[in-house]
């Protein structure tokens, strides 16, 4: 599914590419009818760069860089600005942002190599340096003469051209020959873990010497404990003066799993207990709570406040106060908030703030969790592989009294299946259930019909797995007040299946929460029959095209926020029938028609960005208590 989104992509970029190159210079007029859709295709590239990337990158990574530098190269070359096109220049290889070790010589080396032949492969075994040492070799002021500036035959007028294919497999000559044009000035670097040498000159990276392997040791230690002092003191005293080879079995034990603090852990922590000590008794369990989640995970702000309303809520107490919890331990430096895309979170939806902690101070969570007794922990880890269970499971005698409890499966990567453990069916008192695949691709949830036994379950949240969208009425979850998705694949929509009560089976269910949902074309229409709904938000859905008529049914709708969903042309009719709508989110929806129904929404505040502002504005003769805030949005910061 995803790389067909790709594959539409790059075809519509390369019927723009072709009719561009049919321009003539002098056609000022013509040239400037492209640009629109040069700069757009550019921004899809863009987003998908920065989102969908991370599900594609473990397959067909070199033939995917490779068109991707193509298409954004023709790109940057054809947009248009002003009355000429604007040429660009630039590298796609990153600066290194470490200390080279022991690579200076092999660095001279090759450079002298690679300026007296067309083609050099730098071959060695995995690890030894082969990208990090071409990394630096285009960095090179020398190398930099030669500038990367495309890939095809036709630019080489513009400059000589250097092509680094990085970790090139066995199998794959037929490509390099393909690269191998008989041009003046256009040279290939390869690198390789195997020896091309009957084909074209190689050089071999040898393995690093004992005093560089040990100085790099040493950085690389450093950076494990991500210049936390007090752990780069305890762990430097634990290895001062031992030989070398107890320096590379300690980073294979932390490769293995073994925590950062190992045996020092009564040293730091008689170091980090004042921090701890001085928390309130409510921000002291809400620290412990992040113990929860996995090692070097940011976690979305808002699926730890859905923990936290459950956990700790009383009466009406807002999101906002558990925002506020957050911002409290941020205060104190026990974890850091990340903003996500815009430069402020939105009050009351924080999908767009990530919540980060060093794994020192997760550790100490941990640990603190772990000093009462197993079955009377309040927060407990679960760590399942296969179908292997902790022993101290399966000799329980009694039932364990924890309050939050976070199961971490292990399983094969070529699963693409996941069945949900029975015995969530008899936790009748569960009242948030978060499932989150950690995996490149959406991963199928099977026995999902264990949770219909929940009576007390408020809150679901699932990110990267896949469901069908009727599964949800069909859980019959009467106290369920909150549906989130992330990156959820939810195939196709199906209507008319059967008969369901949709108003009972969900009849407390007051938010839907769907984000960077690619397949999803269209909302199933039981969501207009949530008549108890008071906040709809869709957001980061490329391909949804529609949303119901029959959204004017729900009359207690106060929110709805739909941003980034391009293809959403208009809003319906019926959206004149929310009499209590209060606000409404829109960006990116310069071509989006506005109904004549919307002028019945009184004292409605709308948010969006300037360009959609300018739909809404228009309105304020019929419409004299209309709000509408225009924000600027920052698309530098990456989702991660």
């Amino acid at each position: 599914m995803e790389l067909q989104d790709l594959k539409d992509m790059i075809v519509e970029a390369l019927v723009v590419v072709e009719e561009c190159s049919r321009i003539k210079k002098w056609n000022i007029l013509l040239k400037s009818k492209y640009t629109t859709k040069v700069v757009e295709i550019n921004r899809k590239m863009f987003k998908f760069c920065q989102v969908q990337l991370q599900l594609l990158q473990f397959r067909n990574q070199l033939q995917f860089n490779n068109y991707l530098q193509i298409i954004n190269k023709k790109l940057d070359l054809l947009s248009v600005s002003s009355p000429s096109p604007v040429f660009s220049k630039r590298c796609s290889v990153p600066k290194l942002n470490t200390v080279l070790v022991g690579l200076d010589w092999p660095l001279m080396e090759l450079k002298k190599k690679l300026l007296g032949n067309s083609v050099v492969v730098v071959s060695g075994p995995p690890g030894c340096g082969k990208t990090t040492l071409v990394t630096q070799l285009c960095d090179d002021d020398k190398i930099k003469e030669t500038g990367l500036r495309d890939l095809l035959e036709e630019l080489t007028k513009d400059g000589p051209i250097l092509l680094v294919l990085d970790d090139v497999w066995r199998g794959s000559e037929f490509l390099l020959r393909k690269f191998q044009i008989e041009l003046e000035d256009y040279k290939i670097l390869v690198t390789s873990r195997f020896d091309f040498s009957s084909l074209w000159s190689t050089y071999h990276l040898e393995t690093l010497k004992d005093e560089d392997a040990k100085a790099l040791l040493i950085q690389w230690i450093l950076k494990r404990c991500n210049g936390f002092p007090l752990v780069i003191e305890v762990v430097g005293i634990s290895l001062k003066g031992q030989a070398l080879y107890l320096w590379k079995g300690q980073v294979e034990s932390w490769s293995e799993g073994e925590t950062i603090l190992g045996n020092a852990h009564p040293t730091v922590l008689k170091r980090l207990q004042p921090s701890f000590s001085a928390l309130k008794p409510h921000l002291k369990e809400c620290f412990l709570d992040m113990g929860s989640f996995l090692e070097d995970q940011k976690i979305h702000a808002s699926l730890i406040i859905d923990i936290w309303v459950e956990l700790y809520g009383r009466g009406s107490t807002s999101t906002n106060m558990y925002m506020k919890y957050l911002n409290d331990l941020a205060s104190q430096n026990l974890l850091k908030l990340v903003p996500l895309g815009t430069n402020e979170y939105e009050d009351g939806f924080y999908n767009e703030l990530l919540v980060t902690q060093h794994d020192i101070l997760r550790e100490l969570a941990i640990f603190q969790s772990e000093l009462e007794p197993i079955l009377e922990r309040k927060k407990l880890n679960l760590e399942i592989r296969e179908d292997n269970y902790p022993d101290w499971c399966s000799n329980l005698r009694q039932p364990i009294n924890a309050r939050l409890l976070s199961i971490s499966t292990v399983l094969n990567v070529s699963s693409s299946d996941y069945a949900l453990p029975s015995f969530i069916a008899g936790m009748k008192k569960l009242k948030v259930l978060t499932i989150t695949n950690h995996g490149f691709v959406p991963t199928r949830l099977s026995n999902f019909s264990c949770l219909s036994s929940l009576p007390n379950l408020k809150r679901i949240r699932l990110e990267k797995v896949s469901v069908t969208l009727l599964d949800i009425p069909r859980l019959q979850l009467g106290s369920l007040k909150k549906l989130s998705s992330l990156m959820c694949s939810f195939g196709e929509v199906f209507y008319g299946t059967e008969e369901i009560d949709v108003a009972k089976a969900l009849s407390s269910l007051q938010e839907i929460d769907i984000d960077y949902c690619y397949d999803l074309l269209e909302l199933p229409y039981w969501v207009s029959e949530v008549v108890s709904l008071k906040t709809l938000s869709i957001t980061n859905c490329d391909k949804l095209s529609i949303l119901p008529e029959a959204l004017g049914n729900l009359s207690k709708l106060e929110m709805l926020r739909s941003c980034s969903c391009n293809n959403l042309t208009e809003l319906p009719q019926e959206i004149g029938k929310l009499e209590k709508l209060k606000m409404i989110w829109m960006r990116n929806y310069t071509g989006c028609k506005l109904p004549d129904s919307v002028t019945n929404l009184e004292n409605l505040e709308v948010k969006c960005d300037e360009e959609t502002g300018f739909l809404w504005e228009r309105l304020k003769p019929k419409m004299i208590n209309l709000r509408v805030v225009k924000e600027e949005i920052d698309l530098s910061s990456t989702w991660a």
